[in-house]
């Protein structure tokens, strides 16, 4: 059966949007390599007056309810064998072992303030900070495709390519990092998701909007900050809505996207 008008206008649109943001990280990681260039030119010549100095001197650096897992609808495509970085995964640098702080805006109606953590998780960090910094998630991939509303697991997932928890952006990444060793994720966790190998980190991610217990015995998931300000708007303007089927996990019963993402 041939795919209907819909479906090819939507690869389409998915197509563009990652177009935009490759050529968008071509011009972002072109800045990065200039600005380490410049740094580092900038270290030699310190080092050339130093070392002339003491010469001188001396002549003169996924799941379902109840046991959710907050994981990918699907799994990234591999090159490398599991356990591996696939991909031109992000510098773990970049996060600069430093707190990072942002505002998230969904629909228009509903602002969260954040903090990422980048000396407790550099590399996720370090992911999240390179996809925000490039607009993948409010320009490439918007959309909030999961909400659970379970008892024990209250979560929104957002970063998925193609709007549905699928999509390979090309690289994929581990290890785990500030994983929880309760299975206890409080309510404002923002935290990396993935499928079953620790290294399909990749562009998922998920915001706990209550107290949420996710099953530890596969290693749990990386944890790069928590919301500090807005989680009660999350909750009424995207969370009370549930699911488009009623159900304690699936699709947001109002689509949700993210319309603005700021983080310095």
């Amino acid at each position: 059966m041939a795919p209907s008008k819909n479906v090819e206008r939507e690869a389409r649109e998915a197509r563009e949007r990652l177009r935009r943001y490759n050529a968008r990280q071509s011009v972002h990681a072109h800045q990065i390599t200039r600005r380490r260039r410049d740094n580092i030119l900038a270290i030699a010549g310190v080092l050339v007056v130093a070392g002339l100095a003491a010469v001188t001197q001396v002549f003169y650096f996924t799941a379902g309810p109840g046991s959710v897992t907050a994981s990918p609808s699907a799994s990234p495509a591999y090159t490398a064998p599991p356990g591996q970085n696939n991909g031109p995964v992000p510098d773990k640098g970049l996060a600069e072992g430093r707190t990072w702080t942002g505002t998230m805006l969904f629909n228009d109606v509903a602002a969260i303030t954040f903090d990422i953590d980048g000396a407790a998780a550099p590399q996720a960090a370090s992911a999240f900070i390179y996809l925000a910094q490039g607009e993948y998630y409010s320009d490439a991939a918007p959309v909030c495709h999961r909400l659970t509303t379970s008892e024990t697991a209250k979560l929104i997932q957002c970063g998925s390519l193609n709007g549905d928890g699928t999509g390979d952006i090309g690289w994929n990444f581990g290890p785990l990092e500030n994983v929880p060793a309760d299975g206890i994720y409080p309510a404002g966790t923002i935290a990396m998701a993935r499928g079953a190998d620790p290294y399909s980190q990749s562009t998922q991610f998920f915001i706990t909007y209550a107290d949420t217990v996710l099953d530890s015995s596969t290693g749990g998931y990386t944890v790069i900050g928590k919301v500090t300000g807005g989680l009660d708007q999350l909750v009424s303007q995207i969370a009370s809505k549930g699911t488009a089927d009623g159900g304690e996990d699936g699709a947001p019963a109002v689509e949700v996207k993210i319309t603005s993402l700021i983080l310095v």
